[in-house]
């Protein structure tokens, strides 16, 4: 897996963007590529239009569909995070890269493992700007006494996105109601 920073806007717009839509147990889930990186997963309220024959998004798609049937705990995939500052780059690979499934860090903690210096505060901040969820697994960041928060998921929904995904990894005991 390789991560990798922006991509120039001439280049994107060469390449052009697939979109390929999902239905999962947390909302449709649209993934888009550029057929050289995956650049962005999130959630629509409503189906996307899929589009594009791009065998990187295709492979994409097999291993979230794998991912959500239980028989997949990682992702093999090359990522582009887009223009992003350098700390939130290498917040957002230390996470990538040490946080396996069916574990949780807390902001602290991925703050402390990453050497940015940056806050734990602020963690959450970059948790926010990673354009690559699920896959970059910062549904996997939480609070010290707690969840914490989460802006994947359909509107309204980020909390129980969250609770799911934890579930489903193991990492969290399924609610009893």
């Amino acid at each position: 897996m390789v991560i990798t920073g922006p991509v120039s806007p001439a280049a994107e717009q060469r390449a052009g963007v697939s979109r390929g839509v999902l239905d999962t147990p947390v909302g449709v889930l649209v993934v888009e590529s550029d057929g050289a990186a995956i650049r962005r997963v999130g959630w629509s309220a409503r189906a996307a239009r899929p589009s594009g024959g791009d065998p990187l998004l295709a492979e994409a798609l097999a291993q979230v569909a794998a991912y959500f049937a239980g028989s997949r705990r990682d992702f093999d995939l090359p990522l582009d995070l887009g223009p992003q500052t350098e700390v939130t780059l290498v917040v957002l690979r230390t996470l990538f890269e040490t946080v396996d499934h069916g574990e949780t860090m807390t902001y602290g903690e991925l703050a402390e493992r990453s050497g940015t210096g940056v806050p734990a505060r602020a963690i959450g901040s970059i948790m926010g700007a990673n354009p690559i969820p699920l896959i970059v697994p910062c549904h996997r960041v939480v609070a010290s006494d707690g969840l914490g928060g989460y802006s994947g998921g359909e509107p309204g929904q980020g909390l129980s996105t969250k609770r799911w995904l934890l579930e489903h990894e193991g990492a969290l005991p399924a609610a009893l109601f």
